[in-house]
């Protein structure tokens, strides 16, 4: 029997993701939509052939799903799982966890005494390449060098709700850089040092205040180092992970992984031309994880280190200075 699940948030994320995802589920089934905007929600329950909130309490109290897919707006998230933990019913919810690590500790502990289960979603964690990279990291010696890289071009950095700081909690860092940061985290843990520049000058005069680019430099007690570029204004759409080791190196971009050697050749390599929908994989498998046949690997706990990461970044720009992200926990 399908879990019941509900989608609260009808924009990009969800029409590309997480409706597509649902519907190729084989543990899991739509059952209703939740979004303030009277147009996208009629025309999304129309067409899906489910019925439509315009308030979230409603729906939960009308269809009874197991769990919602949560993708609204950074600074609604909380109250969306307020919500969802005083009816009891489990949150999928979009990435990031929280817009601050007071907000993060505070929703661990409504997650936990609503005896529910949160799961951030992160697709990455659920597509080979990405979890094939520890292995590949084994074989290159000691690791001391690590570069990121996730940028795209967006012709207005300031358009909509992530152009604010006050509704998005900032800008590519806690947003895109959301998911390089987790890859970081996953592989290395957290960072014992952190230093970010970033601006807001891409888009003159363009009337936003989250920041549209940012260098993030960092260091490891172990003697890994090094930096992380994220931008929403450069061109071309670009993603990457390098880790350099004392007897190799390993490439990871979003089609493949290699492992090289010291001069460069290609010792291995995996890819995945034909790829199902990771949306879905991700969604059963939070089903597995509610029927207790597997762990959260992403759960509330976990993203206090992410957190912490991204409010590092934030205070060591006002600071001057490497914060610990260790210090924010």
């Amino acid at each position: 029997m399908k879990r019941r699940a509900a989608i609260i948030g009808l924009g990009h994320q969800a029409a590309e993701d997480h409706v597509p995802g649902l519907l190729g589920s084989s543990r899991a089934e739509l059952v209703a939509v939740c979004d303030n905007n009277p147009d996208i929600l009629h025309d999304r329950a129309d067409t899906l052939g489910v019925p439509g909130f315009a308030r979230a309490s409603d729906l939960l109290a009308e269809t009874a799903p197991d769990f919602v897919i949560v993708a609204v707006p950074h600074h609604a998230g909380r109250a969306v799982i307020e919500v969802c933990a005083a009816a009891n019913v489990h949150v999928l919810k979009e990435k990031p966890f929280a817009t601050s690590v007071k907000e993060a500790r505070e929703l661990a502990g409504i997650c936990h005494d609503g005896r529910m289960e949160l799961m951030v979603t992160l697709q990455r964690r659920f597509n080979p390449i990405y979890t094939s990279v520890a292995g590949m990291l084994d074989q290159i010696g000691t690791a001391f060098l690590v570069g990121g890289h996730y940028s795209f071009h967006t012709p207005n950095p300031g358009a909509g709700w992530r152009g604010g700081l006050k509704q998005a909690g900032g800008g590519c860092i806690i947003d895109m850089g959301y998911h390089l940061i987790d890859l970081l985290l996953w592989y290395f843990g957290l960072p014992s040092r952190v230093i970010a520049e970033f601006s807001t000058t891409a888009l003159p005069e363009g009337g936003y205040d989250a920041e549209d680019t940012a260098v993030v430099q960092l260091g490891y007690a172990s003697g890994l180092y090094g930096s992380l570029v994220l931008s929403r204004w450069m061109a071309p759409k670009t993603e990457f992970l390098r880790v350099v080791g004392t007897a190799g190196s390993v490439v990871l971009t979003k089609g493949s992984v290699q492992r090289l050697a010291l001069d460069g050749t290609v010792v291995e390599e995996l890819t995945r031309p034909y790829a199902p929908s990771v949306a879905t994989a991700q969604i059963d498998y939070f089903c597995r994880v509610l029927d207790g046949e597997r762990p959260n690997v992403s759960g509330p706990e976990q993203h206090l280190a992410h957190a912490a990461f991204i409010a590092s970044c934030y205070e060591s720009k006002t600071a001057g200075r490497y914060i610990d992200p260790k210090e924010m926990l």
